[in-house]
């Protein structure tokens, strides 16, 4: 805010009678003339800065007052500061005291009458540089403003590090128990799955170990019924096949080589029997073929509904004819030795279509035990 300026006083007229140039006691001066007796003021340069404005209702600004303190405190406070902070730097010399002047005294001296409202402000009852000093920093023996001020903004640093400190050991804290939850439940995650696939893996390789056993089991049992078909079968079979003697003994068997025989080996099979040892019908069939046939002797041809013929060669007599239909196990004919033989026996073929085969291994095929 803009402060009011004085009011200018008149220019002092000089009056040719007392102005000039006079001697007095202390030689040749230059000014009004004055008597010894008179009473002279002495100049206060202040005195017109803190004199009212005569004729204006101001009120003066005190000078020494909180105002002033406070001005003074705040220079001092700082200077307190950093003194104390050079101090402690310089390695533990003690901090430097700072004393301000006394400015009331300077206006004291004002010799003219107050007028209202004006004067001298109170001085402080207690010295700058104690401000701030609590008794119980006065009675640990601290005095000193700007070192009490200095210890303070240290403790209170010291107590918010102090805070930060325990707030980030909190947060840590947390931070690893957070973790700790975390490395805890995905090891529980893990071991329960771990778990879960060990489990599923002896649950498969269970199923895998049942489905095995099963399919041992249905192919044991497969192979047992397939053997017990075929057992059925033969049996079947060897109900409706005979052999064709009753009693006999193999001499010469089928493929065996020798000059006896026109083709360089022999093409059946011969059962050696007593002449007329009768001889049965292997199945049931035709005859198509009774009679003589050279090196076969009588010779008797019995064909099956599949075809395949049975030849019985070397008879000593034929007891069908061709065209009759006979059933397994029926008297055909008789041992004999006709033909191109050394002895009497039954000469036997097997023929499917033109080709020739074992009369043993067929014999066998058909569950016959020979």
């Amino acid at each position: 805010m803009a402060s009011n300026r004085p009011a200018p006083e008149p220019l002092y007229a000089p009056k040719p009678t007392v102005d000039g140039p006079h001697a007095s006691s202390h030689g040749q001066v230059f000014g009004p003339a004055v008597t010894d007796d008179e009473v002279r003021e002495v100049w206060n340069p202040t005195a017109e800065t803190v004199r009212p404005v005569r004729g204006r209702h101001r009120v003066a600004k005190q000078r020494g007052g909180l105002a002033r303190s406070s001005t003074v405190l705040g220079v001092g406070v700082i200077a307190a500061v950093g003194a104390g902070g050079i101090a402690t730097a310089q390695g533990g010399k003690p901090p430097i005291k700072i004393s301000m002047p006394d400015l009331g005294s300077m206006m004291s001296g004002d010799e003219k009458p107050e007028e209202p409202g004006t004067g001298p402000a109170q001085q402080a009852a207690a010295p700058l540089t104690s401000a701030g000093v609590t008794g119980a920093d006065a009675a640990e023996g601290t005095t000193d403003a700007g070192e009490v001020l200095r210890a303070r903004i240290l403790q209170q640093a010291e107590q918010q590090q102090d805070q930060a400190d325990t707030a980030a050991r909190a947060a840590a804290e947390k931070k690893a128990a957070d973790q700790a939850a975390q490395d805890a439940a995905a090891a529980e995650a893990e071991l329960k799955a771990k778990a879960k696939a060990e489990a599923e893996a002896k649950a498969k390789k269970a199923e895998e170990k049942a489905k095995a056993e099963a399919e041992a089991k249905r192919l044991k049992e497969e192979a047992e019924a397939r053997a017990k078909a075929e057992k059925e079968r033969l049996e079947q079979l060897a109900r409706s096949f005979s052999l064709p003697l009753a009693s006999f003994t193999l001499t010469s068997t089928y493929g065996q080589s020798g000059a006896m025989w026109s083709s360089g080996s022999h093409t059946g099979l011969d059962f050696a029997a007593p002449t007329g040892t009768p001889l049965k019908a292997i199945h049931s069939g035709t005859i198509t073929e009774a009679g003589w046939s050279g090196s076969y002797g009588y010779l008797t041809v019995l064909t099956l509904d599949d075809g395949t013929e049975l030849r019985y060669a070397h008879q000593s007599s034929i007891g069908v004819s061709v065209g009759q239909k006979v059933s397994t196990g029926e008297i055909i004919g008789r041992v004999g030795a006709t033909g191109n033989v050394t002895g009497a026996h039954l000469h036997l073929e097997v023929k499917l279509g033109s080709r020739s085969v074992d009369p043993a291994a067929y014999l066998r095929g058909k569950g016959l035990s020979i």
